[in-house]
């Protein structure tokens, strides 16, 4: 397994990259450049991202290991005449996280250009308006133009161009806290690579081909394909998943920073296979890794394309926890990561084609 400073230089580098749902070029050059080396790479018209693992056979059971590479984001709508712009959300964002903050947006020529997301001052507010939330419909992005004129010839913007939150990677080694956009999923990501780092030259009883998906915060498009593509027997998903320690009771708590990977038995869109589920809970035990249970009424994953895919795929989800996803700024445990990369390796070395074909 990688250590630590070249681990967390990884995940700085997932975090930083800009990469709207359709726009994730940026995240998946640098996930080639971790990738080098585990395998046959390749990518598909969706920009899906493929990791072949080097000693695959192709007579042994298809593990598919999924993270998604994407991050909830915005795109440019309109120019208005003050030469703000109208934008609307890619993903789920909450509309009273999303004033004050600044944001990049890529322009025609492919610069990243500064821009924050502004409302009606309060000064210019009647009273009423000062009591009432601001939607995001009545929100704008301001770039520093004077006109709808100066936006689109000086600045360069257009519609459909994407718009990310601008954040920078830090980590804090005194409290073991990374703090970062997009963690949803690039820890996922990060995961999913440094599970193939651990593994290899390793001789294993599955062949391995990761699979970094496109457009998961658009209902899971990504990996619709990346299901066909692979053809897995099993998967490993490998998600960013909100934290519950700050907003639930402690009873209650099941996605904890600092508390190990969470294994979701269900979501809104899949209940994941209890064989399947059984067996990671009791590898994780036997190896000591610290492990959460999870049961979500609501949300979905790339699981849920995935299990539905070819004739029934059976699915885990291996949940990072993550304060405050879907916002411009994540806090989340180095230990959580390096627990769920430790526990994918486990169930991998462990995975053969009775356990598989047993689920």
């Amino acid at each position: 397994m990688m250590n630590q400073s070249h681990a967390i230089e990884m995940i700085a580098q997932l975090s930083n990259a800009y990469g709207a749902p359709g726009f994730e070029d940026d995240v998946l050059s640098v996930a080639r450049k971790w990738a080098s080396g585990f395998g046959d790479i390749s990518s598909d018209s969706m920009r899906n991202l493929y990791v072949r693992r080097s000693g695959n056979t192709g007579r042994r059971p298809m593990v598919l290991l999924d993270a998604h590479s994407d991050e909830v984001a915005f795109m440019v709508h309109s120019v208005r005449d003050n030469g703000t712009l109208k934008f609307i959300p890619l993903g789920g964002w909450v509309d009273y996280t999303l004033p004050a903050h600044t944001v990049r947006i890529r322009n025609k020529e492919g610069k990243w250009i500064p821009g924050v997301i502004a409302s009606k001052p309060i000064h210019y507010m009647t009273a009423g308006e000062e009591k009432q939330p601001v939607l995001q419909p009545n929100m704008s992005i301001d770039v520093g133009a004077r006109t709808r004129e100066e936006a689109i010839a000086v600045f360069g913007i257009q519609p459909g161009q994407p718009v990310v939150p601008d954040t920078v990677f830090s980590y804090d080694a005194e409290n073991d806290l990374m703090w970062g956009k997009a963690f949803d999923c690039r820890l996922g990501c990060a995961a999913l690579l440094g599970t193939l780092d651990a593994l290899q030259g390793e001789p294993l009883s599955v062949d391995i081909t990761a699979g970094m998906a496109t457009q998961e915060e658009l209902d899971m498009r990504g990996a619709v394909i990346t299901a066909r593509v692979v053809k897995p027997d099993a998967a490993i998903v490998f998600e960013g998943c909100p934290a519950d320690d700050t907003c639930v009771p402690e009873a209650e708590m099941q996605t904890r920073i600092k508390h190990g990977p969470m294994l979701r038995h269900i979501d809104g869109a899949m209940l994941t296979n209890p064989r399947f589920m059984r067996f990671a809970l009791d590898t994780a035990a036997l190896h000591g890794i610290p492990v959460q249970d999870g049961v979500r009424e609501h949300s979905a994953t790339n699981g849920a394309s995935i299990h539905l895919s070819n004739r029934g795929v059976p699915t885990i989800v291996i949940g990072l926890p993550i304060r405050y996803i879907h916002t411009h700024i994540g806090i989340a445990a180095y230990q959580d990561y390096m627990h769920a990369v430790q526990l994918a390796v486990a169930l991998l070395r462990a995975l053969n084609a009775d356990t598989i074909f047993g689920f």
